[in-house]
């Protein structure tokens, strides 16, 4: 039975659904069990299920909420989940902890949409249906990058945001911490990153005209305590989501070197932190001091992010500095590079060991699918052909090329749109419909995508209601098919989703409506209300 009939609209789609005779009763007196090992996902069932529909949710070893971990269930993989609900008890089981608070997802979307609302006492009982559902995700990688260096954002709406990425499954957050713009981490060693590069002091408005460039005169300024971040780090986990922290390296640092000029080229320089959207020419030197920061930084962001991988950028990187500077260029030629250019690959190749000498895993955008060191994981963005260039190279690759997931751009051509990313709609069928290791592939081609991912640069998104607008539903779609993979239904998804909807509606999401125009100004957005905290 297809999961999108009217009554499971379950959003991503299952892989197995089994529907069963009759409803199970969820009420104050329902009790949960948790056998050894499960306590966490009993937890999350509490928080994100319980405490919103008005559910105790006791724990009790005669609750008829049985969660269990079965590590006899190894084809369900690290994140795969079975579910029965019956009549008289529903039973959750995985192999992994990370599977259960997967299926713990499943569980709040069978519940009636009003059940994830809160604020309220409720009817004091819910149904769900009886359903058999076995489920595992094509990939392991599914996520979605936010860029706090444009536009800060507060630590509470990153916990929000995280709530939004479990509830669809997504279980990759990328951080995307620093860039000319802003630098939003504390590093001990090097204060003056927040306390001079976390404030600029002023931003452009829009994309740049033919007259060129518009400015407020609002200084826009933000950053984290380690403490606000590692607690991020452990909500997350708490939700089956990895935080992946970006601190991009060689280029887009014009706040750092506004912070340390003496990293740059020119370290007799006076610089502010760009103010302009677009890529900045300045970048960091090749001297050793530059790399006693880079390590240092990389250091202290290691002990906040517990992540396999660190992100250290590289991408859009002007070399006119390094050809005009008679140091780099001496650097070139003592470490046998062809020209200055060459410094780019030189310089990721060391920071990169410095990261696996440590256990991480290095990754970075890719230009063209074969710039990065093969210790690198590569996200590969320009053209969808240069997923298929570093698989073959033997990358393992994250395929995210921009015309399918960057949801800066805008979702439709219609001109009542908020400002966006100049350039044609990305838009929700196209977003569902990309496909990040195509059938045509080998397997061993196929095998070394780990997955995809959606990114939000918030050049044009500077609060959290502009940024799901954005996001959402095209999200979701993301979701649905990183999720099912080859297995990509449109039709069926679009039945999902107008269900799905109602699910926005009760978190107050501000997506774009499905059939009705945008909204006609951009600070206006559709009635289902402003971005609040969940439940």
């Amino acid at each position: 039975m297809p999961a999108s009939r009217p009554d499971l609209p379950l959003l991503p789609q299952p892989r197995k659904v089994s529907p069963l005779a009759g409803r199970l009763t969820l009420d104050r007196d329902t009790a949960v069990r948790a056998l050894p090992g499960a306590e966490p996902a009993a937890d999350l069932l509490r928080s994100v299920v319980g405490a919103p529909a008005g559910l105790p949710l006791a724990p009790s070893p005669e609750g008829r909420i049985v969660l269990a971990l079965d590590p006899q269930l190894g084809g369900l993989g690290e994140e795969g989940y079975g579910l029965t609900v019956g009549p008289q008890a529903l039973l959750l089981r995985a192999a992994h902890p990370t599977g259960l608070l997967h299926g713990v997802q499943t569980v709040r979307q069978l519940l009636p949409p009003e059940a994830l609302a809160g604020g309220s006492r409720g009817p004091g009982s819910w149904q769900l249906p009886c359903v058999e559902i076995t489920d595992v995700p094509d990939r392991p990688w599914r996520g979605a990058m936010l860029d706090v260096a444009r536009h800060f954002q507060p630590i509470g709406y990153l916990r929000r945001y995280v709530d939004l990425l479990a509830l669809h499954k997504l279980n990759i957050l990328h951080l995307h911490l620093t860039d000319d713009q802003g630098w939003r981490m504390p590093v001990d060693a090097y204060p003056r990153l927040t306390t001079v590069g976390a404030r600029r002091a002023r931003s452009q408005r829009g994309p740049a005209g033919p007259d060129g460039a518009d400015f407020d005169s609002t200084p826009h300024e933000g950053s984290y305590t380690k403490a606000e971040l590692r607690g991020l780090v452990r909500y997350a986990a708490q939700r089956g989501v990895t935080v992946v922290p970006e601190i991009e390296l060689p280029g887009h640092v014009r706040a750092a070197l506004a912070a340390y000029p003496e990293l740059g080229n020119g370290p007799g320089r006076v610089l502010d932190v760009w103010t302009r959207w677009g890529v900045c020419d300045t970048i960091l030197g090749v001297h050793e001091e530059v790399f006693d920061f880079c390590r240092a930084v990389l250091e202290e962001v290691m002990d906040v992010f517990p992540s396999p991988y660190i992100h250290i950028g590289g991408e859009e990187c002007p070399t006119t500095e390094w050809e005009n500077s008679p140091a780099a260029r001496d650097r070139a030629a003592a470490e046998g590079l062809a020209s200055p250019a060459a410094l780019h690959g030189w310089f990721m190749g060391r920071v990169g060991a410095f990261l696996v000498e440590r256990g991480r895993i290095p990754l970075g955008w890719s230009e063209n699918g074969s710039d990065l060191p093969l210790e690198f994981t590569v996200m590969t963005w320009r053209d969808s052909s240069h997923a298929l260039a570093a698989a073959r190279r033997g990358h393992q690759v994250v395929a995210v090329h921009h015309r399918a997931t960057y949801l800066d751009y805008a979702q439709s051509g219609d001109p009542d749109e908020p400002v966006a990313q100049p350039g044609p709609p990305v838009t929700l069928r196209t977003v569902h419909d990309h496909e990040p290791a195509p059938e045509g592939w080998t397997d061993a081609e196929r095998a070394r995508v780990l997955g995809t991912q959606a990114h939000l640069w918030t050049e044009y998104a500077r609060t959290p209601q502009e940024i799901e607008y954005l996001g959402y539903p095209r999200l979701c779609a993301l979701a649905d098919r990183s999720w099912t993979g080859g297995r990509g239904d449109w039709p069926g998804f679009l039945a999902r989703l107008r269900h799905h909807t109602a699910r926005l509606d009760a978190l107050g999401v501000p997506y774009r409506p499905l059939d009705a125009r945008p909204p006609v100004a951009a600070s206006a957005f559709p009635p289902s209300g402003t971005a609040r905290p969940l439940p």
